[in-house]
């Protein structure tokens, strides 16, 4: 069974030779190919390479073209600074002031060039790979790209300042991220992940408003032209688990906070969790026993469905015994 199966059959809860793994790796793949940071961020080369280590060693069910927050928002037309083996630092936000909305121009991802090159990552994965392992290409939510742009705290002052403006900016992102995602499937893309952690700092009305709606949007484009969409909002979601279903995600991530069979127990018949182990105290800090035991408890709490991940980025420096532990984990389950 090879990883497109076995992902199309949990989904739809049949049996399969193991549960799916969903980690989402950026910094460890990078260095794990003894790259700098910059180079995973800034040629796709390097990121694909990263990506089939990954599949190659940990045995991931996926490939994934995700990398930083700020490809959109580098082509839209801010400065983000790439340090050598850092990570990449955006000083003055775009949008710094509300006057510039004005004179924001829109970018076009084959256009761009940070967008591209994730365009040219899902092309050579396509390559790689034909259609046995899933391709997940990735856009920022609405909100959060706004937040990008214009900076965390602004935005959320701006939700209670200048709701209107704030709409008006919306807009436009989501357009972006709709042709953003677009092209990404036409470059091969079975899946577009969509990351909007700042929903999980705001209250459930305002996310309602200023970022389900607009998920939304962009699932629904995802789903017309034959694409899978999976949600990923960093943090404690209990509160909006329910909506965060609502957004029409086939997959949402849920962060270690989040009791896994709740969520399942109460909406798992309408979406697959993926989740929920602490990336951190678990995957980087704990041992084998204990990840092989969280993983095997995420999975029989997360229902026939469920698919398994930390619940956001494997931290750099995780030992590679432990992500072996989770594997054997799924196998044994």
């Amino acid at each position: 069974m090879n990883a497109s199966e076995r992902l199309e059959k949990r989904l739809n809860g049949m049996a399969v030779d193991r549960p799916p793994n969903f980690n989402i790796f950026m910094t460890f793949a990078a260095h794990f190919i003894n790259h700098p940071l910059s180079k995973y961020y800034l040629d796709h080369h390097v990121l694909v390479e990263a990506n089939l280590a990954m599949v190659e060693h940990f045995k991931v069910d996926l490939v994934q073209a995700i990398s930083d927050p700020y490809r959109e928002t580098y082509d839209f037309g801010a400065h983000i600074e790439f340090p050598e083996d850092g990570l990449p630092v955006s000083d003055i936000p775009l949008l710094d002031s509300p006057e510039k909305l004005r004179t924001l121009k829109r970018p076009n991802s084959a256009e761009g060039k940070r967008m591209s090159d994730r365009l040219e990552a899902i092309r050579l994965f396509r390559d790689q790979v034909g259609d046995e392992i899933p391709v997940m290409g990735w856009v920022e939510g609405a909100l959060a790209e706004a937040g990008d742009l214009r900076g965390i705290t602004s935005v959320l002052m701006d939700i209670y300042e200048r709701p209107e403006w704030l709409e008006e900016l919306l807009e436009i992102i989501v357009e972006v991220e709709i042709e953003f995602a677009r092209s990404q499937i036409e470059a091969g893309a079975t899946i577009i992940g969509l990351g909007d952690a700042i929903a999980s700092q705001i209250s459930p009305e305002a996310y309602r408003t200023y970022a389900l709606s607009y998920e939304q949007r962009i699932f629904d484009a995802v789903h017309d032209l034959g694409a899978l969409a999976r949600l990923h909002i960093c943090g404690n979601t209990t509160a909006i688990i329910g909506d965060m279903v609502k957004s029409g995600a086939d997959i949402i991530d849920l962060d270690w906070m989040v009791d896994m069979k709740e969520a399942s127990h109460r909406y798992g018949g309408e979406v697959a969790f993926c989740g929920n182990m602490d990336p951190v105290a678990l995957m980087l800090q704990g041992n084998t026993d204990q990840i092989y035991h969280a993983t095997q408890k995420c999975i029989l709490d997360g229902g026939n469905n469920c698919i398994s991940a930390a619940g956001c980025e494997i931290p750099d420096g995780t030992p590679d015994e432990n992500l072996k532990a989770q594997y054997r984990a799924l196998v044994e389950v």
